[in-house]
């Protein structure tokens, strides 16, 4: 198996309690940086019922996203090369479809840059309606357009295509989101999925599903779309037998500034 139950390494500075991973029962992991720059492990799994169990306490600002309403759009060709696969189709992203079309029609007069990226978000959190019962794992961005439904990650597809299509790089991103600042949400924690738009030389957070700055992005994983974020990726047959996630505000013991706890928690049989 492959895990990626870890912060993202840019997240390691905040930590103020080290971050324990485990596995039940216990297997030698093998640690190591995929081509994302996300913190992977392998371990061979053995048969039977395996429990992974990942808990820490991250330093956030507290402050919700940072909104930049200046940051500005690149010229494809003055973009870093860096950024250049993040406009190419992926696997959950069809930017050679008809959603090419469609993003043009509706976002080509809209003001480029961070308003047009907020226009895109916009036009995705109106266009899909959220439910769990919905969920599938391999629903594409084109898919998710065309029933008008679906969870978190096929809000950031869609979104993820739409940038792309107006040659935004854009990027998956996958962590931890609590419910500080805002109401508890009637629906069992989870992980959480937005996406990141390279503007003004930098790339930021933007959340189609909640469409609205949050407090406390724990970043775990980035990638083109969510088949490079997978948190577990099994060679061989296993069913998910039960998985919980909690990300709480604690009481700050080290300074000024909010922490979150959190914790998932997994067990799979294979």
């Amino acid at each position: 198996m492959v895990v990626s139950l870890f912060l993202h390494r840019s997240r390691q500075r905040n930590l103020r309690t080290a971050e324990l991973f485990r596995v039940e029962p216990h297997v030698p992991l093998r640690d190591f940086t995929d081509l994302y720059g996300n913190r992977c492990a392998r371990l061979v799994a053995p048969a039977g019922r395996v429990v992974f169990w990942s808990d820490a306490v991250v330093e956030d600002s507290g402050k919700p996203d940072p909104q930049a309403w200046v940051a500005v759009e690149h010229p494809v060709e003055r973009l870093p090369e860096e950024t250049l696969p993040y406009l190419l189709p992926s696997r959950y992203c069809e930017v050679d479809s008809e959603l090419k079309e469609f993003a043009w029609a509706r976002f080509a007069n809209t003001p480029p840059g961070w308003a047009r990226v907020v226009a895109i978000c916009d036009c995705v959190h109106n266009h899909l309606r959220f439910d769990y019962l919905k969920a599938r794992p391999n629903r594409t961005a084109l898919e998710a357009f065309r029933e008008r439904v679906g969870v978190c990650r096929d809000f950031v597809h869609l979104a993820v295509t739409l940038c792309r299509c107006m040659n935004i790089p854009a990027r998956y991103a996958t962590g931890y989101l609590g419910d500080i600042g805002i109401p508890p949400e009637p629906y069992p924690m989870d992980f959480n999925a937005w996406f990141e738009a390279y503007l003004g030389g930098s790339w930021h957070a933007f959340d189609p599903r909640h469409n609205m700055p949050r407090i406390g992005r724990i970043l775990m994983a980035l990638g083109r779309d969510a088949a490079d974020c997978s948190l577990t990726t099994s060679f061989g047959g296993n069913y998910l037998d039960a998985f919980e996630v909690w990300t709480h505000e604690v009481s700050n013991v080290q300074g000024d500034l909010p922490q979150q706890s959190m914790m998932p928690a997994a067990t799979m049989v294979g």
